[in-house]
């Protein structure tokens, strides 16, 4: 029993990671870029997803060559975890050597810092939070359904062994990773709210298409599902920090785009594989796909009623 529930305590505070450092971490690129590169330097945090995916899969997969599924789910699942110590050392290395970004330094010399900052958001600036909250949920429901939906049910239901459909899925990561920078000049250039529309507009159409692509037979029709999902996801998760972060002014806006990124996260991502499940059980693929669709209208009127960028 030890051993699922240091698993689950890791879970536990990798949530308090990605919801304390997350914004962050986007902060700190967005508010040190130049005028006009905002979208650009706030994509980098954002990389670090479908590198951490590509990462993780391919540990997975090098050492199930190497040692065997026995040995893997015997000992092997441990040596991921000790890697990661590593990461953590450089991490907090990195962290010991930061400094304020000279916007939050300025708003401090105003003397504009909030003594409650969630609850300035929650009772000034409810409108951008719900908005920036609905506005991110297509993104969280896309990426739940393309990494553990479709291979929970590649592998249960269509017969793609594991190894196989985990390397398609890695191959579909390059996509996700190439589709971010390139979001995010898109987004300096026409504007990230605009850019975020049309990849949403992109996962509507995909989750309109979702059963005709995902099919059992085809590693080329799977391997463009992935290629064309994932990408998608890269369009619309390149620019969402920085258009967060900008909807609050910088007082809480640390706070703001944390918690708007962050429940955005939990309503999207956390029923996304079990209802997917249930709705492709009782209602085949396609239902899954019309889920998905459904998602980005949401995120659409949240991006339309969001309000305009804070100074």
């Amino acid at each position: 029993m030890a051993a699922p529930a240091l698993l689950a305590l890791c879970r536990f505070g990798q949530g308090l990671g990605l919801g304390g450092e997350w914004g962050g971490a986007v902060l700190l690129a967005v508010e040190n870029a130049p005028p006009g590169k905002q979208a650009w330097y706030g994509m980098f945090p954002q990389l670090g997803a479908p590198i951490g995916f590509f990462c993780s899969a391919g540990l997975f997969l090098l050492l199930t060559a190497l040692i065997g599924d026995q040995a893997f789910f015997a000992w092997g699942w441990r040596v991921p975890f000790l890697v990661s110590t590593v990461l953590v050392v450089l991490g907090l290395w990195v962290r010991l050597r930061l400094t304020e970004t000279p916007a939050f330094v300025q708003a401090l010399v105003r003397q504009e810092r909030e003594r409650v900052p969630v609850a300035a958001v929650l009772t000034r600036h409810a409108r951008a939070l719900i908005t920036g909250i609905f506005a991110g949920l297509a993104t969280f429901v896309l990426f739940y359904l393309m990494t553990v939906f479709v291979l929970s049910w590649a592998t249960s239901q269509l017969g793609y062994p594991r190894q196989t459909f985990l390397l398609l899925q890695m191959i579909g990561v390059l996509f996700f990773a190439a589709a971010i920078p390139m979001s995010a000049r898109l987004a300096d250039r026409f504007g990230g709210r605009a850019m975020l529309i049309a990849a949403t507009l992109l996962i509507f159409l995909f989750g309109m298409g979702f059963a005709q692509l995902f099919v059992a037979g085809s590693l080329a029709r799977s391997l463009l599902f992935l290629a064309v999902g994932l990408g998608a996801m890269g369009l619309t998760y390149g620019p969402l920090g920085a258009v967060l972060a900008h909807l609050y002014p910088t007082a809480v806006r640390y706070t703001g785009a944390s918690l708007a990124f962050n429940v955005a996260g939990i309503l999207g991502a956390s029923p996304a594989p079990y209802l997917a499940t249930w709705l492709a059980r009782g209602h085949g693929l396609a239902a899954v796909g019309h889920y998905l669709a459904a998602a980005a209208i949401v995120s659409l009127v949240a991006l339309w009623l969001a309000p305009r960028p804070a100074a």
